[in-house]
Order: C-alpha cells, then sequence, then structure tokens
C-alpha cells in the first residue's frame, strides 16, 4: 500500500490515492480490507457518538451538518491532549464559513469509508497531522460552503455569485434575503457533488483572507474532558463487563510459560480465570491474565499466581552488553546500509588538515503516559468490539484480529480520547490481552495495566550508539562527515515494508526513522549515514517511537559535532552554523529558513551581546525536524550555569520555530513549551536500563522525568510565514539536548556527549 512514508519520501504532499487493504501486517493473518455493514453495529464514531440523523448533508465522510445547523467533524487522528480534532474542525470551519460556536468533534472508527485515498491511514505521529491535513479538509470545508451556496441560491432565485457565507449563513446583501445552515439543510435541495478532480480544482482562500486559521479559537475538546463527559479508554463499562490484569515476565521479551498454579488465586473473591497468552502476533510474550469481576479483584488475583518461566535467550542482557554489542556492530566496515553517501569521504580526510572524532549516546527512554495502557474488548457474535485509545487504528485493527485468530474485516474499533500517547499507543499489545481474555471467559474483559507494567513493558526510545567523524580544511570549513547510528529498528518492527526507505547503497531496505536528522541541510560536500540495526537491542528491547523519534538521538550528535568542529576551527559556533546553511544544491530553501530561525533564537537570547557571569554559559542548536521533506525549523539558545560539582541549573530555554501558516496560535506556544520541557527532561533527567534482559525501573520514583521544581523560563518566537503548515508537535523536543551539551561547555569546557547529562560526567569532564 501507499503510506505517508512513501509519499514524504518522494517529497511531495499531493497525496496519491492508497490501497488501504490489510495485507501483511500480521505474519499469518488473512488481511482483506474491512467489509463489515458498520450502519448496523451502534456507536462506532468516537467515544460511542451515534450516527447522525438520515436529514443531514454530508459533503465529506469527514464532517456533516445536521437539520439543527450543527457542524460535527470527524478526527481521523487520535487526540492525546493536542486538540488535533479542534484543529480540524477549525481548518474545515475556515472555508465552509461556519459559527465555532456550531462546530462540534467526534473521533474515527475503522469503518472502511475512513480509509481515505487522500488522507491515508490512520495513523498519528511524526508530527504530520496538520501539514498532511490541512489542504484536504479545506478542500472538504469549500465543497460544502459551495454546495450550501448553490441550493440557498436556487430556494432564493438569485445568483450564487452574488452570495455570502459568513457564520453558518448564506446571505444575499442586494436583496437582503439569508437562510442558515439549518434552513438549507432541512429544506433537502443540496444536490451538488464533486468528482476528485473537481474538488482539485476549488480555489481554496488565500492567508490574507483568512478570519478563522490563525485564531486562538476556545477549543472544542475541553469542555468535555473537563465536565467529565469526554470518554478515554480507561472510562469503558459494557455490561456483563468483567476485568483483567497482567502478570508479565521479568524479562522485556522471549521469556515463555512453562507452569500456572492458579490454587491461591482462586481463594480472592471474584476470581474467574487466569489466562495464559498464545500471542501469534508477536506483541507479548509469557504473560498471563488473571481474570475477575472487579479490577482490584483481578489485581489480588494476579498478585496470588505462581508463574514458572522459562526467560529465554534475552535474560542475561543488560544496557552495557547491548551497548558493547552497537560499539561491535559499528567497527565492521560491512555493517549496515547507507542512508546518505554523498562524494567520496575517505578521500577528503587523506587531504583534511584536521580530523575530529566522537562517540554519542543516548540512553533506553520510557514513554510513561499517565493514563497506562488498556483496551477493552467484546464478542457480539462474529464481531469483535475493541474500545481503546491508539494512534495507529489501521494496525491495531489487525493486531486484535490476530490475537482472536479472526480476519481483520471482523473487527470494529472504538476509538477514545488518549491520556497520553507520545508514540506509545502507535502499538496495541494491550488489545492482545483483553482479547484473548474475552474470548477465554465469554464475556467483555477490560484490562488496565498497572504502571510497573506499563514501565517495564513499554515499546520503548531504543539505546543509541553513533561514531561521528569530521574534517576540516585549512581554513576551518567542513569538508567531510561520516556518522554511523546504531540502534535497535522500530519501524521494521512493524512488518509493513512500505513504512522502510531503500538504502542509497542498495544493500536493501533501511528504517529512516532510526536515521531522520542525519540528512540535515548543512553544506558539506562529503557526507556518509549509516544505519545499523543492533539486533541483540531490537530482539531484547522491542523500541517503538517515542516523542521526536531519530532526531532527539541524531541532532544530539550532529549538532553537538558542528559545535565541537566551530571551537576546533576557532569560530564562533552560531557563525559557523550560519556558514555552512548557504541553500546550496539540495539545500536550497531549507538551509535558509533554518538560517533564519536560527537568528531570531539568537536575537531573542541576546546570544552574544549579554556578559554572563563565570560559570554560565549559552549554548545553540538548530535542527530540521521531524523528516527532511516535512520539516518544521527549530533553533535553541539555552542558558545553563554549571557550579564546580558539576551540577547544571538550567536557566533559560530559548525556542524559535518556523511552521508555516499557524492555524491555532496559543494552540502551537502550547505544544512548543511543551515539547521543549520533554526535551529538557529527556536530556537531564530521564533514564531507564536493562539488566539481566529485565527494564529495571518500574516506577516514577526509579524513573524520574522533569518536576514542576526543575522547569526554567522558556521563551517561544513562532514564525508565522504564510508557508504551508508543518508540524509542532515533535521538533522542540530534538534540539534541547545538544543546546544543553553546547551551553554546558561554554559555561564549564565540559564536553558531554551521554544522555542523560549527569553531574558526575559534567565534573569528570571538566577535570578531563
Amino acid at each position: 500500500m501507499n503510506t505517508h512514508v512513501k509519499k514524504i519520501a518522494q517529497e511531495k504532499l499531493d497525496r496519491e490515492p492508497a490501497d488501504l487493504s490489510r495485507r501483511s501486517f500480521l505474519v499469518g493473518t488473512a488481511a482483506a480490507g474491512l467489509a463489515l455493514g458498520y450502519s448496523a453495529v451502534p456507536g462506532l464514531l468516537g467515544a460511542d457518538q451515534a450516527l447522525a440523523a438520515p436529514a443531514k448533508f454530508d459533503p465529506s465522510v469527514w464532517y456533516s451538518i445536521g437539520p439543527d445547523g450543527l457542524v460535527t467533524v470527524t478526527c481521523g487522528k487520535a487526540d492525546m491532549g493536542q486538540h488535533i480534532a479542534s484543529t480540524m474542525a477549525q481548518i474545515v470551519a475556515e472555508e465552509l464559513g461556519s459559527s465555532w460556536k456550531d462546530m462540534r468533534v467526534q473521533l474515527a472508527s475503522n469503518d472502511p469509508k475512513f480509509n481515505d485515498p487522500v488522507l491515508g491511514a490512520q495513523i498519528t505521529g511524526g508530527s504530520w497531522s496538520t501539514m498532511m491535513n490541512f489542504d484536504a479538509m479545506s478542500r472538504a470545508g469549500a465543497a460544502g460552503r459551495i454546495a450550501l451556496t448553490q441550493a440557498a441560491a436556487t430556494i432564493m432565485g438569485v445568483p450564487a455569485g452574488e452570495l455570502v457565507v459568513r457564520d453558518s449563513t448564506v446571505s444575499h446583501p442586494k436583496s437582503k434575503k439569508s437562510m442558515s445552515f439549518a434552513d438549507i439543510v432541512k429544506s433537502g435541495k443540496i444536490t451538488k457533488t464533486f468528482t476528485p478532480d473537481e474538488l482539485k480544482a476549488i480555489k481554496l482562500k488565500t492567508p490574507d483572507q483568512y478570519t478563522m486559521v490563525g485564531v486562538s479559537v476556545p477549543q472544542l475538546d475541553i469542555p468535555p474532558k473537563s465536565n467529565g463527559t469526554a470518554k478515554y479508554g480507561i472510562d469503558v463499562n459494557l455490561p456483563g463487563m468483567v476485568y483483567g490484569a497482567v502478570v508479565t515476565p521479568p524479562v522485556r521479551f522471549g521469556a515463555t510459560v512453562k507452569s500456572v498454579d492458579d490454587s491461591a488465586a482462586k481463594k480472592v473473591p471474584g476470581f474467574i480465570k487466569a489466562v495464559t497468552l498464545d500471542d501469534k502476533t508477536g506483541s507479548t510474550t509469557g504473560w498471563v491474565v488473571a481474570v475477575a469481576n472487579t479490577y482490584a479483584n483481578a489485581k489480588k488475583a494476579a498478585g496470588a499466581l505462581k508463574i514458572a518461566y522459562d526467560n529465554g535467550p534475552n535474560a542475561k542482557l543488560s544496557s552495557e552488553s547491548l551497548l558493547e554489542e552497537a560499539k561491535r556492530l559499528q567497527k565492521l566496515d560491512d555493517s549496515g546500509q547507507f542512508f546518505v553517501k554523498d562524494g567520496d569521504t575517505a578521500a577528503a580526510f587523506g587531504t583534511a588538515a584536521k580530523v575530529l572524532e566522537a562517540e554519542y549516546t543516548t540512553s533506553i527512554n520510557i514513554h510513561a503516559p499517565l493514563e497506562p495502557m488498556n483496551a477493552t474488548a467484546e464478542f457480539k457474535g462474529d464481531i469483535l468490539n475493541i474500545y481503546s485509545g491508539n494512534q495507529f487504528a489501521t494496525r491495531s485493527g489487525a493486531i486484535a484480529a490476530g490475537a482472536a485468530g479472526i480476519d481483520p474485516k471482523f473487527v470494529v474499533m472504538h476509538q477514545m480520547w488518549l491520556g497520553g500517547g507520545f508514540g506509545r499507543r502507535l502499538d496495541a499489545d494491550m488489545m492482545v490481552p483483553a482479547v484473548q481474555a474475552a474470548k477465554a471467559v465469554g464475556k467483555p474483559v477490560k484490562v488496565i495495566y498497572s504502571r510497573e507494567n506499563d514501565m517495564t513493558m513499554d515499546y520503548s526510545r531504543p539505546l543509541t550508539f553513533q561514531k561521528v567523524k569530521a574534517g576540516l580544511d585549512g581554513d576551518g570549513k567542513l569538508i567531510a562527515l561520516n556518522h554511523d547510528v546504531v540502534s535497535a529498528w522500530p519501524t521494521q518492527r512493524w512488518g509493513i515494508p512500505d513504512f522502510l526507505s531503500p538504502s542509497v547503497d542498495k544493500k536493501g531496505p533501511l528504517d529512516a526513522f532510526t536515521v531522520n536528522g542525519a540528512d540535515f541541510f548543512y553544506s558539506v560536500p562529503n557526507h556518509n549515514v549509516r544505519a545499523i540495526k543492533n539486533e541483540m537491542a531490537h530482539n531484547a528491547t522491542p523500541s517503538g517511537q517515542l516523542r521526536s523519534v531519530a532526531p532527539g538521538w541524531t541532532f544530539w550528535a550532529v549538532e553537538s559535532m558542528i559545535d565541537e568542529l566551530a571551537h576546533a576551527a576557532g569560530k564562533d559556533p552560531a557563525e559557523y552554523r550560519i556558514s555552512l546553511l548557504d541553500g546550496k544544491g539540495k539545500n536550497d530553501g531549507g538551509a535558509q529558513r533554518l538560517r533564519s530561525t536560527l537568528l531570531a533564537a539568537m536575537g531573542m537570547a541576546g546570544y552574544g551581546t549579554v556578559k554572563l557571569p563565570k560559570g554560565e554559559g549559552m549554548g545553540v542548536a538548530c535542527v530540521s525536524s521531524q523528516e527532511r521533506a516535512t520539516a518544521s525549523w527549530t533553533a535553541c539558545v539555552a542558558h545553563v550555569a554549571v557550579s564546580p560539582s558539576g551540577e547544571v541549573k538550567v536557566k533559560k530555554l530559548t525556542v524559535a520555530t518556523d511552521v508555516g501558516m499557524q492555524v491555532h496560535p496559543d494552540n502551537i506556544r502550547a505544544q512548543v513549551e511543551g515539547a521543549a520541557l520533554w526535551g529538557l527532561s529527556l536530556a537531564m533527567y530521564e533514564k531507564a536500563t536493562l539488566k539481566d534482559g529485565g527494564i529495571e525501573q518500574t516506577n516514577f520514583d526509579t524513573y524520574t522525568p522533569l518536576r514542576m521544581s526543575q522547569v526554567p523560563e522558556v521563551a517561544v518566537n513562532v514564525i508565522a510565514n504564510g508557508e504551508k503548515p508543518t508540524g509542532v508537535g515533535e521538533p522542540a523536543v530534538t534540539v534541547i539536548a545538544p543546546a544543553l551539551g553546547n551551553a554546558i561547555f561554554n559555561a564549564c569546557g565540559a564536553r558531554i556527549r551521554a544522555l542523560p547529562i549527569t553531574a558526575e560526567a559534567v565534573k569528570a569532564s571538566m577535570k578531563a
């Protein structure tokens, strides 16, 4: 199937029709496209929203207008607090001409009608949602406005070209006649339809004509989330429902259950059954589910089970062994595949006046959204109903089907609001125990992970090792750079070939989501980037996509090395970056936008003009996250103070970002601030470790994200320039760590190359 990733690789957003059948999502799973008669199944749209009355007007599968004039937008993206459902409604409202008070939102199911040939698979990630939906949703809104206008013109007996649409009303200024959207819908006179070519031909508004886009309207999802009517996965309650609590093995992956003694569990009131998972999808290994009449009793029963395991092939592995293996693989000349191979780096290094080499590492990191993983499964005849919040409905339905041993066309996904996702809910492991437990006991089963389950079985950000070698000529100009990136390959684990990218050395597909960002916008005539899969880490710590994905580690290495090169060349690090962002060749356009963003951050922070006390420093970094073809241009100036003991106090983060057109300015600022703080948390505080095959950190006492008391001042400058809108949820995550590392060097001379940054490492580097 054609996917977003394939289209991104083609570097164009004018998306092609997509065949969204479920083929190849699961080994051994029949994968025909969904063919179920969804209109006969109640509660499909979002959190059990009923289908609208037959009299409604459906200009698009993505929204409808009822006879009461209310416009209900269906969001095909997961809403996990980033207000994407409200953003989609705002885009529609701009072209439709509806009043914001008339807008409503609901979440899409996996009804095949939502497998849109333009918008593609139902996946939420990569900061893609607004940029990849803006044009299509705008055209859907415009088509509705045109159809309403033509119907109103017929009813009022006036030329359609003389009508004005505003605030859910179509009016004729000359005759002072007007009709509300409600009146037009109730008339039943709307007959205009559009072919794909006609939709493409619609002339959309220009930014200077916007009255809705660019306005910080009230978010539509906040009232229901505030009054408790918005339903999250953990809120699902079905008639006759029972509960499941999972018991997970001491190793992250590869264990099998040898025996289960449930004699003590049988003494727990309400205990029903212990179900050993037989998971053909490969999402889980060695799991058991205790099922009981309440969650509390399920937890008690789970604690009472005596389970014997074969801990499998990964039982002796540790973070240290994964890192040692990464270093071994990097040293092999034939490891991995090339993501970038420009010029001749070997020849350039031979003529270089100065060569620098450095190794950069990042640790395992955990998503830990506050709503733990959960899913509710119910079989009704041949139909499996799944209630859960997930970021990849297209894949999750196939996972649920594989767990049940049925065809995906018999799975109905009920999308719920998400209490945090950050990439964690791209995976559907939580559906497996719910499905198999429901099948085993013949009742609806809600499974809720404990915090310990959630952390130790997370599809984490992988441990990474990177080796960078760079060469300078006699003038300090960067002439060659080799960059090796070794990690588990999260996207390959999904088993969807079109999400992989062809290697430039024709050695086979590679996981570009482990190296994106290494193909930066600096001009370097000789540049190699090698993606190397750490099979040991891939198997022992099945990894996922955590907010910012590869640029969260690749830019840590790139922007740290660029800083080292600047100092080696005797140049100011910011000015050195500006000289490399010359926009030559393939970097035309992007380099200029990144340079402007860097200058904006520097000016806002007073970089180079503010005299700092001893022990304080400012550092810069600039990035083009997420992917090169879908970049948002982001720069950071970090201001830190470092004590003689190596303790780092982050005083201020100044972030500038170019996101093109702003749909909702306040929301953009909030997301950039949140991303910056997440980046700070990853850079300074978060670390998970593997020991004897298992994740050691089980709760927030040992896995310690940024606390409120550690939050510095954050200044944000959002550059709006009328360009196509780009993503905002993730890019600022990636720029913080290198800016901090570079600031620490300027403050005390300590060069840090491992995340998270610790006082011990800073002090050791200061002494060195």
